[in-house]
């Protein structure tokens, strides 16, 4: 399109890591999708840990080769469609998955080029904020849930009948995701929190028991209301949870470890696992296998069209907004531990 020749818009990037002020808003060239890409403009974009350790160094320590843009996360309208695309088309509501890994193009800009696999139809009854939040919390929600050997290895409605699932920090975003898949796949579920603020964001996510680790006995509280124990245990501390996530698991189930501050270990007590005949999963989404990565993202599309997968505090998951060019103290509200979800407007 030649008239886009000389359009620009606005992006945020960095091209040295370090603390947030590395972050720059600048003006770039829009350029036409290749083939196999879609072009979209983005209205939303979503805010993650990773996002913010990535730019402190902790993917690419030091200088850049070039200028990257953060975000993995977002939500917008296909702009334009490259040679050999099917299944899209310009004016598509979509939501859009890992886009800055493995590259320099991220979601803290107006538009970006990518892999059509990456933008996946948005329903027209789901917001934009909604198809922001997904991404990297869903994905990693699905491959927690089914990380069991025993388990699916794709949700679906009552794929998880007949399972308890145990979700340790429930009003995080993966914890929030992972209470509503397993809701939406049959799972009893079992949520832990540190306050009743959270207990009631807990709640709202669609979790039937929630716990105050602080004030109950969670082993104890689990097996009240499941004798056998949880099938899977999906654990955001799993260095301070261990022993009483070991306590709660039922013979053969599954610990599901899909967050660490970067410099803990997780000290297993041997003869304990070993009874339990335990499995422990570590979990970074961005490294599972194609395989494990295309169900999560077909199951994730499932539940949002059945309209399981809803953000807002009412619905458990509080939004905090910045505006693109207060990218930096988005980065900076999620590592300080925002409570609920980080978003940019961005269109």
């Amino acid at each position: 399109m030649a008239e886009n020749d000389s359009k620009t818009y606005t992006a945020v990037q960095y091209n040295a890591t370090g603390p947030s002020s590395v972050l720059t808003v600048r003006e770039r060239d829009l350029t036409e999708p290749a083939a196999g890409q879609v072009r979209v403009r983005i209205a939303v974009a979503g805010v993650n840990p990773t996002d913010w350790k990535a730019r402190a160094g902790g993917t690419y320590p030091g200088a850049l080769d070039g200028w990257h843009v953060p975000g993995q996360d977002a939500a917008g309208t296909v702009d334009a469609v490259g040679p050999g695309v099917a299944g899209l088309e310009a004016g598509q509501r979509v939501w859009l998955w890992d886009v800055a890994y493995g590259g320099a193009e991220g979601t803290a800009q107006e538009y970006v080029n990518l892999p059509a696999a990456q933008a996946q139809p948005l329903p027209e009854a789901e917001s934009f904020d909604t198809g922001a939040s997904l991404g990297i919390p869903a994905l990693t929600a699905h491959r927690a849930l089914t990380a069991s050997e025993q388990g699916p290895s794709r949700l679906a409605p009552g794929a998880l009948a007949g399972k308890t699932v145990l979700v340790t920090g429930g009003a995080g975003a993966v914890g929030h995701a992972a209470i509503q898949l397993a809701r939406w796949a049959g799972a009893q579920v079992v949520a832990t929190v540190s306050s009743e603020e959270k207990a009631a964001l807990a709640r709202a996510a669609g979790a039937g028991v929630v716990l105050n680790y602080r004030e109950q006995d969670v082993a104890a509280e689990v097996r009240r209301v499941a004798p056998d124990g949880a099938d899977v245990i999906v654990d955001v501390n799993a260095a301070a949870n261990i022993a009483a996530d070991l306590d709660a698991l039922a013979l053969g189930g599954t610990v599901a470890i899909y967050a660490g501050t970067g410099n803990e270990s997780v000290a297993v007590p041997v003869r304990g696992a070993m009874g339990k005949n335990a499995r422990l999963q570590f979990i970074l989404t961005y490294t599972v296998s194609d395989e494990q990565k295309h169900d999560a993202v077909a199951a994730v599309g499932a539940a949002l069209a059945d309209g399981a997968l809803r953000v807002g505090e009412e619905h458990g998951l509080p939004l905090t907004r910045f505006r693109l060019a207060e990218t930096a103290a988005a980065h900076d509200a999620v590592e300080a531990g925002t409570v609920g979800k980080v978003l940019l407007d961005i269109g």
